[in-house]
């Protein structure tokens, strides 16, 4: 620091003279007025100016506008003191040389205390021998903890989550940063429901905007203004999962260009300073060289005229799920996946819901789980919760089903998607970049609520036919690799009077026993759902002692592996690995995998990676590592094959042959790290192998 301190010093003494000298040349070529005092003065500002700035601004606070502005304000000020007129005005350039010459010397201290703030970073994250210093607690700890809630006054919890998708996850990190004793329970795996079968995007909606400008809805308004300023909060809190990426909407008619122009610029316009880039319109030209594969002639016979090309966010929805019940229990919640609610429990006296009695799927034991305050986050299974409370309450629980189909990285291109924005029924087709190959899918099919829900052989096929207009790439059932279907649960308000309304913003509402549920909205506003739902149970169970809301924390709160990402990190993971079992460095690809995976917790990965001799790739084309199964065992709460192949990687949504190949290997890490015998490991893979084939191919409804 202190070398940097001096080098700094020198820098601005050398910026300070030659900032003297081009006071001299100026003058001298305009003889300007009052020229001695002039000089006088710019000779005093640069040669004391160095000092003053090292004097008044502190080392740690320097930036690139700190040391412009110090530069520049405090030379014009010392021109004008002692120069006439014309001096001060052709002062300026000089003073403006001063501080662009500070602001680099700044930059580079800047950038200098960036290094050793990243090497801080990574210390204070990691042990000796690269491990987790603060690991989470493992999941036989968190069951203790649940368990503790019902032996005593003291460990009864603040706050229940019944739910670990997106909502219950988003209220689990709100509830523990603002102070409350947390515990959330999760019947299956985190995200394994609707939160991992998402489009994958977080948008404001577009078609929801179309709709309130149409029918004049200011319901369907509020939800794409919401949308649109979470959406920038979801991708500075998840940078690693998380990105902006272009999305093209072509034009095959003249009038299309104003209309999703206007239509486009009214979204940027609603995202405020939120706005992630301004959307364009392209020539056909550059349409064709920016997606190769977009279809300049439709069936109809009409010529692609150009396209509005908009930006949104993209992320990776099941691991932002899973990290954010990781960053819950670093915050001290107790969270426990595979706990399934069998009944509630309620105060004998006054009848209100004080707890749940829960069955740990695992070890089969049955316990109870006390808290002042109950949520249900349940999603798509929220009205099952609510009848264990009030048998004869309404059910708000409309399902909408998404169906999604994965394809060759080739039909789309990377960093580039394609939005269908009408199709012969009215539904919009999103074809995107996705994990190194293609998804494509489309929202508004008709489902049953199911735990394992499954897209039909006739909704693939409408996908297939939508995108084949709009793609020069011959459109083959073959190149499926993968396919699935998510529950969107719509909800009808129950105190309302026409009960049979849907809403497509989320719902709060207690019943008479105290029961909270949240339900409804999207993955994009699940911070500002969590936001809202915990300021209501605060409410309801009354945990705030002076009956004020505790504020809430997550505006800037970054989940696991986020804290010390950034764009370039998976460059120092390539030069820091040693690969195990060959001579070289680690591929790009891998390295990419990882830190948009695991973000500054890659570095973990390839430590077991080298140590335990696990660096081979799961399955040939595809960047997973062997490393990934004990890391996600350890410090991600994976009990299960599906677990892994789902939702810790992705690779049963994005290939189901990979899976397949995948499989044994998976089977014998996992059984290594949770103690399986031979019987357990048999039965794992064959149940392993039934499932993965659900992906394979949809159902004949």
């Amino acid at each position: 620091a202190a070398a940097a301190t001096m080098a700094t010093y020198g820098g601005l003494r050398e910026a300070a003279r030659r900032g003297e000298g081009a006071m001299r040349a100026i003058l001298r070529r305009k003889g300007a007025a009052g020229s001695r005092a002039a000089l006088e003065t710019t000779q005093g500002t640069a040669r004391g100016g160095a000092g003053r700035v090292l004097d008044c601004v502190p080392f740690s606070a320097w930036s690139r506008k700190g040391a412009m502005g110090y530069c520049t304000s405090a030379a014009a000020s010392s021109l004008g003191a002692g120069a006439g007129p014309s001096a001060s005005r052709y002062g300026s350039r000089a003073t403006m040389l001063l501080g662009g010459a500070g602001a680099v010397a700044a930059a580079a201290v800047a950038v200098n205390s960036e290094a050793q703030q990243k090497e801080t970073q990574k210390q204070s994250l990691l042990d000796d021998k690269g491990y987790p210093l603060n690991p989470v607690p493992t999941r036989v700890e968190q069951i203790k903890r649940l368990r503790a809630s019902a032996d005593s006054e003291e460990n009864v919890f603040d706050v229940l989550i019944i739910g670990g998708g997106a909502t219950g996850t988003g209220m689990a990190v709100d509830a523990a940063t603002r102070g409350l004793k947390t515990a959330l329970v999760e019947g299956s795996d985190f995200a394994s429901g609707t939160s991992s079968r998402s489009t994958k995007l977080a948008h404001g909606g577009v078609r929801y905007l179309e709709k309130a400008v149409k029918g004049f809805d200011y319901s369907q308004l509020k939800l794409v203004f919401e949308a649109l300023h979470e959406r920038k909060m979801l991708l500075q809190n998840a940078p690693h999962l998380s990105r902006a990426l272009p999305i093209m909407t072509p034009c095959y008619s003249y009038w299309e260009i104003p209309y999703f122009w206007a239509g486009m610029k009214a979204y940027d316009a609603l995202a405020g300073n939120q706005s992630l880039t301004w959307s364009r319109y392209i020539s056909s030209y550059e349409a064709k060289r920016q997606f190769p594969t977009l279809r300049t002639k439709n069936h109809l016979g009409e010529v692609v005229k150009g396209s509005i090309v908009y930006y949104d966010g993209q992320f990776n929805d099941a691991r932002l799920c899973v990290l954010l019940a990781c960053t819950a229990a670093e915050e001290g919640a107790a969270v426990a996946n595979y706990t399934e609610v069998t009944s509630l429990v309620k105060d004998p006296d006054s009848g209100r819901v004080i707890g749940a009695k829960v069955k740990d799927k695992i070890s089969g034991n049955h316990f109870k789980v006390m808290a002042k305050q109950v949520v249900n986050a349940c999603g798509p299974f929220a009205d099952g919760i609510r009848k264990m409370s009030d048998p004869e309450t309404k059910s708000i629980v409309s399902p909408s089903a998404g169906v999604h189909v994965t394809l060759p990285d080739y039909y789309s291109v990377e960093g580039y998607g394609m939005i269908i924005p009408k199709t012969n029924d009215g539904r919009v087709v999103f074809l995107l970049p996705w994990e190194g190959h293609t998804i494509a899918g489309t929202t508004e099919s008709v489902s049953e609520i199911t735990l394992n829900p499954r897209p039909s052989e006739k909704d693939i096929q409408f996908i297939l036919e939508a995108i084949e207009d709009f793609l020069s790439v011959k459109v083959r059932r073959s190149d499926v690799s993968s396919a699935w279907s998510g529950i969107r649960p719509l909800v009808a308000d129950p105190d309302a009077k026409d009960s049979a309304s849907i809403v497509r913003e989320h719902l709060i509402t207690t019943d008479k026993n105290g029961l909270l549920t949240i339900c409804g909205g999207k993955w994009t506003t699940y911070r500002k759902m969590a936001e809202e739902g915990v300021d209501r149970a605060i409410a309801e169970g009354r945990l705030s002692s002076d009956h004020k809301v505790i504020p809430c924390k997550t505006n800037h709160v970054k989940v696991v592996g986020g804290e010390g990402f950034h764009p370039a990190l998976h460059t120092e993971i390539a030069q820091e690995y040693v690969v195990p079992h060959r001579p070289g460095a680690i591929d790009t690809r891998v390295a990419k995998h990882l830190t948009s995976a695991y973000g500054d917790r890659a570095r973990v990965v390839t430590r077991i990676a080298e140590d335990e001799k696990l660096g081979h790739r799961l399955s040939r084309g595809h960047p997973q590592l062997e490393a990934e199964v004990p890391y996600t065992v350890r410090y991600e709460y994976c009990t299960n094959i599906e677990d892994f192949l789902a939702r810790r990687t992705r690779l049963a949504f994005c290939d189901v042959r990979a899976a397949e190949q995948a499989l044994p290997r998976v089977v014998e890490l996992m059984a290594k790290e949770l103690n399986w015998g031979w019987w357990k490991r048999r039965q794992a893979y064959r149940k392993g192998k039934a499932w993965i084939a659900t992906f394979a191919s949809g159902t004949s409804d």
